[in-house]
């Protein structure tokens, strides 16, 4: 066909494109730029959750539903621009659950990773694969893709958590599973802090192969981690974009601690602000200390108190201001993914 057929037949486009459509064939053309934008376009949205309006609620949902009953006790942390979607940002999933005196979250396991960091309380435990670990504030507790797990509760006093996963991706992917437990609860096999003495003391048993991709100790003590923040700052140059920001390890090989979620705990000096910065993974903050402000660029500056919850979608341009106190910032996002594909990207001002 000549080139002055071609262009004589251009005009019949819209009558083309139906005949494509008919044989599930479509243009490139009228799609390119946004199937391959020029720089990463989230849909979700920078959102703020305050602590004051959601634990009113929470303890709400523990007057109309028990554990049990629930299976788990969460207030999804949903954002605005992903209603319906159970999502906090385009990748990340976040809720808030409850537990209160004598309930027992029954035991089940899921292909989604999960991460589990204590805002509130004494007396709950977490149960993973015939293992308790304690809750205490500030405590990261892992809890590995498919391995099983229950909650519970021994105190006097509710217990409230961030239940942090990577559901989005696993169900991009369309590889989730789950299974419920025989048993509402699991039977011990291991005495509590078994796995801490045996892979958490910067020692790990002679002749250790992991063969597991997340990392053997299931609960980092905020305890630990804030001493160490605390000796950092008095003794390190800050670094201008992140504070003194540290990440949670796999003591077997110095990765994340899982695959796909990558936690971390930074600390800012009272009046100190950040530089601008951003980055292509997308984060959820929770405000552990002191009192913050968050500017993202293009929107008004947003006030952080303790146990507020930000949610930072990727390649967003971002500064943090410690307001009052030394800010104590824990956070958590999909940035393993982007390295181990060698997609991720940071922008520093």
């Amino acid at each position: 066909m000549d080139s002055k057929h071609l262009l004589k037949n251009s005009i019949d486009r819209s009558a083309f494109y139906k005949e494509l459509d008919s044989l599930n064939l479509a243009p490139l053309w009228e799609v390119l730029r946004g199937l391959v934008p020029a720089d990463p376009r989230p849909i979700a949205a920078p959102c703020a959750w305050h602590w004051t309006t959601v634990r009113p609620q929470l303890l709400a949902a523990g007057a109309s539903i028990t554990a049990e009953e629930a299976e788990r006790r969460v207030l999804v942390l949903e954002n605005p621009n992903l209603r319906g979607k159970s999502q906090i940002t385009d990748t990340l999933y976040a809720g808030l659950q409850l537990i209160l005196p004598g309930e027992v979250a029954p035991a089940h396991r899921h292909t989604q990773s999960a991460l589990r960091f204590v805002l509130e309380g004494t007396g709950g435990y977490t149960a993973v694969d015939g293992e308790r670990t304690t809750m205490q504030r500030g405590d990261l507790i892992l809890t590995p893709f498919w391995t099983w797990h229950d909650h519970g509760h021994d105190g006097t006093d509710p217990v409230i958590w961030m239940d942090c996963l990577d559901v989005p991706l696993v169900g991009f992917l369309k590889t989730g599973f789950r299974e419920e437990h025989a048993e509402t609860a699991q039977t011990a096999s291991r005495p509590e802090g078994y796995s801490e003495a045996r892979y958490g003391s910067g020692l790990l048993p002679v002749g250790y192969r992991s063969g597991s991709l997340t990392s053997p100790v299931f609960n980092y003590p905020y305890s630990r981690t804030r001493e160490a923040l605390h000796r950092l700052v008095n003794s390190q140059d800050i670094d201008p974009h992140l504070g003194i920001c540290l990440r949670y390890l796999n003591p077997t090989n110095g990765d994340w601690v899982m695959p796909t979620l990558g936690p971390t705990m930074r600390l800012l000096p009272e009046g100190f602000s950040t530089s601008s910065y951003r980055s292509t993974d997308s984060a959820v903050f929770v405000l552990m200390e002191g009192e913050a402000s968050i500017e993202v660029e293009g929107q008004p500056s947003v006030k952080l108190k303790v146990n507020d919850v930000f949610a930072m979608p990727g390649w967003c341009k971002y500064r943090i201001h410690a307001s009052k106190g030394e800010c104590v910032l824990f956070s958590f996002s999909d940035r393993p993914v982007h390295e181990k594909l060698g997609l991720f990207r940071e922008e520093k001002e």
